[in-house]
């Protein structure tokens, strides 16, 4: 998909590589739509199973490109780049779990919690991309983004001096390396 001189999407390219990568983009989110549906019913009786399909197959016609809109090589490396970053993230929550969890049973609690609001710019450029960090520091325990804008300009709000000053760190590195950009 390419975009004209006022910047409206149009489609390019061969009608039947346009309809291959629209049907894998079906086929993916449609399996992707009914393992989720399966996975939080736990039913498998014939009916239920078949609604179901149903139900995945619905909304896979209609929004299939919402989740895989430009399937192409570029998008499975990006995308198995994200899946390398997730045990990563994972592991850095627990870590801060395990340190929110010291700052609140430590008997000087009150001293420790210093609040701050932490303002940082980066060069991401994808919405992605800054979402993603967004995001990736939220689902962190001990720090919320408070705004996030296209600019890569970031609020973040840190429960304590050690949690501020661990910002963007590594995790900008990261979530840049998963989409390619720059740091």
């Amino acid at each position: 998909m390419t975009t004209d001189d006022n910047g409206i999407a149009k489609k390019t390219g061969k009608p039947a590589v346009r309809f291959l990568k629209s049907f894998l983009s079906f086929l993916l989110t449609f399996i992707l739509m009914f393992l989720t549906w399966l996975v939080l019913s736990g039913k498998f009786e014939p009916l239920l199973l078949w609604l179901g399909v149903i139900s995945s197959f619905l909304v896979s016609f209609y929004f299939y490109d919402l989740l895989f809109p430009a399937l192409d090589a570029g998008y499975f490396k990006t995308a198995l780049r994200f899946v390398q970053y997730c045990p990563w993230l994972i592991w850095e929550i627990i870590k801060a779990n395990f340190h929110l969890l010291r700052l609140t049973f430590h008997p000087r609690m009150i001293d420790l919690i210093d609040p701050h609001i932490i303002t940082f710019k980066t060069n991401l450029k994808s919405d992605i991309a800054i979402t993603t960090l967004a995001n990736s520091i939220t689902l962190t325990p001990g720090t919320i983004t408070v705004t996030a804008d296209s600019d890569g300009v970031f609020k973040v709000h840190a429960i304590d001096r050690e949690s501020a000053q661990a910002l963007p760190g590594i995790m900008l590195e990261k979530v840049a390396k998963v989409f390619g950009e720059k740091i």
